[in-house]
């Protein structure tokens, strides 16, 4: 069986330069791919994983943490991080987090060991010293919505606040002024973050968050579900009923929804929802939900975007660090006089 020491041998050529050529570097001549592609045919040579490691020091592995396997938002992630890296033949090892400090640290020193050449980090519970900490190591670190000042240029983030503005600027547009809000959990950035930029857009429009319609939720389906609860058991006669509900995730919107059903009110007719994130059901579900666009895909991509450019040298990739949110305008919103 040929070896990759049998190519460069052939080819006339150093083993790091059979290591660009298998890696499809940019770095190397047409001239000099032709040689080794023809002493790699001569040889019935054909390299594989392993092979290309031991000629460039890499595993040709990117290490990736999430929160959770399960739900469309962590899917979409994993699929534009796993998409980009595979056109360029590269592989993943993902870990899962679960938005615990210790489980994600155990997520990334597990990545570590598997001699990853990056990892990509979608966390919530480790600290900003932490990261800042990791980012001296020898393995290179890509983190997915959450911005460090100090490490800007290796973070891929959405401007949350902005969309919580949005969201609640679109419904005192259409003409409410009662407001509900289900949140997402108080310790997570992009919860308070999106409460923030609600807060906003209401102070813009000389309004207040009613504190007795606002609803702390997990980003679930279920905690949806108990915070339209919540919000309906706080309807008297001294407590208007809200005509506008704007919810930090779709998930929590669906479960919402699903609750006013139950009570026979109707969206948007009675109340006008608005969910976060554009999750592939929103537009499926009964009213197709009006929510903020999180283009969470591209945002996979683009921290893989990173790894190319940063530790693989692919010139030819396009980064770009901060990401806008923009509204996508469907049936669970009406205009009021």
């Amino acid at each position: 069986m040929a070896t990759i020491y049998q190519v460069s041998e052939l080819a006339g050529v150093s083993l790091a330069t059979v290591s660009r050529v298998m890696n499809n570097s940019v770095n190397v001549s047409d001239k000099t791919k032709a040689k080794v592609q023809a002493a790699m045919d001569q040889l019935g040579y054909k390299p594989n994983s392993i092979a290309q490691s031991l000629a460039s020091s890499r595993t040709n592995s990117v290490g990736v943490l999430v929160s959770e396997f399960a739900g469309p938002f962590f899917g979409s992630m994993m699929q534009g991080i796993e998409t980009t890296l595979r056109e360029a033949h590269k592989h993943v090892i993902i870990a899962a987090g679960h938005s615990e400090e210790t489980k994600e640290q155990e997520g990334i020193e597990f990545l570590i060991s598997k001699k990853c050449d990056a990892l990509i980090l979608h966390v919530e519970a480790v600290s900003n010293e932490y990261l800042l900490e990791l980012s001296q190591g020898s393995t290179p670190i890509i983190l997915v919505n959450r911005h460090i000042d100090a490490i800007s240029e290796r973070c891929i983030s959405l401007n949350n606040e902005l969309g919580g503005y949005l969201a609640t600027k679109h419904l005192v547009e259409q003409g409410h002024k009662s407001f509900a809000y289900i949140s997402g959990p108080e310790r997570k950035c992009d919860s308070k973050d999106r409460f923030r930029g609600h807060q906003r857009a209401l102070a813009e429009a000389g309004l207040e968050q009613n504190p007795n319609l606002t609803f702390t939720g997990d980003f679930s389906e279920p905690s949806g579900a108990d915070g339209m609860s919540y919000l309906l058991s706080q309807t008297t006669e001294t407590n208007p009923a809200f005509t506008a509900l704007v919810c930090a995730n779709d998930i929590m919107a669906s479960g919402a929804i699903n609750v006013a059903r139950e009570h026979h009110i109707s969206i948007p007719d009675d109340v006008s929802i608005i969910g976060y994130d554009n999750v592939m059901f929103a537009s499926y579900i009964y009213p197709k939900l009006s929510t903020i666009n999180y283009p969470i895909y591209e945002m996979g991509s683009m921290a893989a975007k990173v790894v190319l450019q940063d530790i693989y040298k692919d010139k030819n990739c396009q980064v770009q660090n901060i990401f806008m949110p923009e509204i996508i305008h469907r049936d669970s919103v009406k205009t009021i006089s």
